[in-house]
């Protein structure tokens, strides 16, 4: 089958299998490997994108799902060889470690952010229950979403 995304604001058409997932799709037939594959099953958030403005496990949508449709993945929130406000708030504050589900956070953190803009811990916390990371505790991660703020500064 044939399937036009806008990945990033760049226009695709990839003939995959019908049974393609978006994140094989991503991943493999157009090489952004910043979307990452963790668990398969939906239950890490490594895999998330934005798909149509919301948040989305790319391992839990079918590649024809996304046709016509618009996605963000992680390789598209630095504008410029700039890192975006939210991607140099974990940097700033330490909310990386091994890196492995930082993409994941960092898109779920920027869907978030775009409905929520002045976020208390709580509503961040309960945002972020979908991704997992064995590394940094999270509080890390909390913190640099607090810090960020929707006009691109860091508060």
């Amino acid at each position: 089958m044939r399937v036009t995304v806008a990945v990033n604001g760049i226009t695709h058409q990839v003939d995959c299998h019908p049974s393609t997932l978006l994140v094989h799709l991503l991943r493999e037939e157009l090489e952004l490997t910043g979307t990452h594959v963790g668990c398969d099953t939906s239950s890490c958030g490594a895999c998330t994108v934005i798909l149509d403005g919301m948040a989305v496990k790319s391992c839990t949508v079918l590649a024809g799902q996304a046709d016509g449709r618009e996605i963000e993945t992680v390789e598209g929130l630095a504008d410029d060889h700039r890192l975006s406000p939210l991607q140099q708030a974990f940097a700033d504050n330490f909310a990386l470690q091994c890196g492995f589900c930082t993409s994941g956070f960092l898109m779920a953190g920027t869907a978030f952010l775009r409905e929520n803009p002045e976020p208390s811990e709580a509503e961040v916390r309960k945002a972020l229950e979908g991704n997992l990371c064995r590394c940094t505790g999270y509080q890390h991660i909390v913190d640099a979403i607090l810090s960020t703020d929707t006009s691109g500064d860091q508060r």
